[in-house]
């Protein structure tokens, strides 16, 4: 059955966000139709709008993890921003942007409007992109960073203390499927997640990918030009740790807490309400939030909707609950 009659209806802010800045900056070309450089320097510049008057942080800084040969990871860039009174802990932001695009700076602004509603510094990893590293070297560069934020505090301004895991997108896939490795490795959990209108599964016969197809924002065809990007070309339709739906009911019963956030327009919805629906099935009492009226990626919107704002609010005071410092 179809989901649009209850959702598709841009709020009028949404929609007044999407006029003004079609009128500003007219057409742009679809950024998965250029090479993979061309479509991430549109997609940095795209983006710079949304990261501007930036929240005070008492501290803002870089650190590098090294690669580890053994996991399969690489070098990575940590940006570290640092809430003033922050709390024990930190927050392990994963970008997203398709897999292929987006940086630590596209999604600067949102990190440090988490940061200030958790209460605690947020890490955002640099990994590496597709299609040029396609699955799993970025994933691996996410659990090499995992580690490495148990382990490191004070060198990064972080008072040790639990380790919220959280992602946007793609970073929501990246985020979910490191829970999945590292409790299979047997490694110590996470306190919980905040995952934000990601993408599961690459099954794009859903309702929502059928509903959205031509967006507005993302579209069915973005998407399976990201996926084909990420998984290069291979059958990852068995792999649970490329397509974290396919994950066994030990696995998703045995994950830390989430706190799952959709948008109302949006082709990646029903992947969502899919998760939701299995961990509910299991028992589990997650609430799946849907924002209304929003499209695709609007958390990098914090500046003009108050949409954006007040749902990472919400993320993070779920943050302090499953820190116990709220």
């Amino acid at each position: 059955m179809s989901i649009v009659p209850d959702i598709i209806r841009l709020s009028p802010e949404m929609a007044a966000l999407l006029a003004r800045v079609t009128a500003e900056t007219g057409p742009q070309p679809d950024p998965t139709t250029l090479s993979p450089a061309e479509g991430r320097a549109l997609s940095e510049e795209s983006n710079r709008r949304w990261n501007v008057d930036l929240p005070e942080m008492a501290a803002v800084g870089e650190a590098w993890i090294d690669a580890d040969a053994g996991l399969g990871s690489a070098r990575v860039r940590l940006k570290v921003l640092v809430p003033p009174g922050h709390g024990a802990g930190a927050v392990v932001f994963v970008h997203g942007g398709g897999f292929a695009f987006c940086s630590p700076e596209t999604h600067e602004r949102c990190a440090r409007v988490l940061a200030l509603e958790s209460g605690l510094p947020v890490l955002l990893p640099d990994y590496r992109l597709s299609p040029e590293h396609p699955y799993p070297a970025g994933l691996m560069d996410v659990v090499a960073t995992i580690r490495f934020a148990f382990a490191a505090s004070a060198p990064l301004g972080v008072t040790a203390g639990p380790l919220i895991l959280s992602g946007d997108s793609a970073g929501a896939n990246l985020a979910l499927a490191a829970m999945l490795h590292e409790q299979a490795e047997g490694r110590p959990p996470v306190a919980g997640a905040l995952l934000f209108y990601g993408t599961y599964a690459g099954d794009f016969r859903t309702d929502s990918y059928r509903d959205f197809e031509n967006g507005p924002g993302l579209t069915t065809a973005k998407m399976q030009r990201y996926w084909h990007w990420y998984v290069g070309g291979r059958d990852v339709s068995a792999d649970p740790l490329a397509c974290p739906l396919l994950a066994s009911d030990e696995a998703l019963i045995a994950l830390p807490p989430l706190h799952l956030m959709a948008a109302g327009v949006d082709p990646l919805l029903s992947d969502s309400i899919v998760l939701h629906e299995r961990l509910k099935g299991l028992g589990r009492d997650e609430t799946l939030t849907v924002v209304p009226g929003v499209t695709h990626g609007f958390l990098q919107n914090t500046l003009d909707l108050a949409a954006a704002r007040e749902a990472l609010a919400a993320a993070g005071a779920d943050a302090r609950r499953m820190t116990g410092t709220n």
